[in-house]
């Protein structure tokens, strides 16, 4: 699995696929699709990193019978979807990812007849979803797909495989020293997970885009830890707003300081793309 086109900008999403054999476009095929990695940095199942990744080998092993094909949504692409002004929500974003998939399977040649999927959202909806887009595939959408059908099984473990391989070689873009990867699961309630969402929180930026913002956890710890910031609006002018509701405008942060203070320092952002601040124009 070659994930270099990923991680050359793990900013934006992916689409990596190993070759279709042969017998896929000319018998008749079953594909199965699920999901890994939803939390902000990673999710923990049953099996460990070394038997996925075994289980793995035995896929690729097989490749005379067996395709693969992979979507990588950055966490970066899921926050700014999830954010923007018209709303896009998880469950369509992982149902247009989905779909996609098939889509490429069908473009490529692959003779599909069944398709089997781990349901995001109401399973009976979701399947009269994909049975009306893919008139003349059996779709069959079940909960915890991946412990009732081998088909999702060996998806689960491609999914799994990626999100673990793309964890261990995240390349931060941002400046940010030597970084501690002990993540621990990416659940709220693992400590691990908590401590470090806590070191990396920037209290002006947020967190590096390895965490995605639109995840409530890390709102949550934004909303407490972060600096309150009033945005400058139409209605009311951003510095008169920020200091009656005893908060800083965001100019403020772009601002020199009072008095000419040379120890004041400047964030790294401002810093990595050479911006400073003018008194005058």
């Amino acid at each position: 699995m070659e994930l270099s086109p990923f991680e050359a900008d793990n900013s934006v999403s992916c689409r990596l696929a190993s070759q279709v054999p042969d017998v896929c476009r000319t018998e008749d095929c079953c594909l199965g699709v699920d999901e890994a990695g939803r939390g902000p940095v990673l999710d923990s199942k049953t099996l460990t990193e070394a038997e996925r990744e075994n289980l793995f080998q035995k896929l690729d092993e097989a490749k005379s019978f067996v395709g693969w094909a992979l979507n990588i949504l950055s966490p970066n692409v899921i926050s700014t979807s999830m954010l923007q002004r018209t709303k896009y929500n998880l469950n369509a974003l992982s149902h247009d990812t989905a779909i996609g998939l098939i889509q490429f399977a069908l473009d490529s040649g692959v003779q599909l007849k069944e398709v089997y999927v781990d349901t995001v959202g109401p399973a009976e909806k979701y399947e009269e979803k994909l049975s009306h887009l893919f008139p003349g595939i059996e779709v069959t959408v079940r909960p915890k797909a991946d412990s009732l059908f081998p088909v999702v099984s060996a998806a689960s473990i491609c999914a799994k495989v990626a999100r673990d391989r793309v964890v261990e070689n995240w390349k931060f873009t941002e400046d940010l020293g030597e970084v501690d990867t002990d993540y621990g699961s990416g659940y709220p309630n693992d400590p691990k997970t908590k401590a470090w969402l806590l070191k990396y929180l920037d209290p002006v930026f947020g967190y590096p885009q390895f965490v995605r913002f639109s995840w409530s956890t890390a709102q949550t710890l934004m909303d407490s830890k972060a600096v309150a910031v009033c945005w400058d609006d139409d209605e009311e002018d951003g510095e008169r707003a920020a200091k009656r509701q005893n908060n800083r405008s965001m100019l403020s942060f772009f601002s020199a300081p009072a008095g000419g203070d040379k120890s004041h320092q400047t964030h790294h952002f401002f810093t990595e793309r050479r911006l400073r601040s003018l008194n005058s124009l």
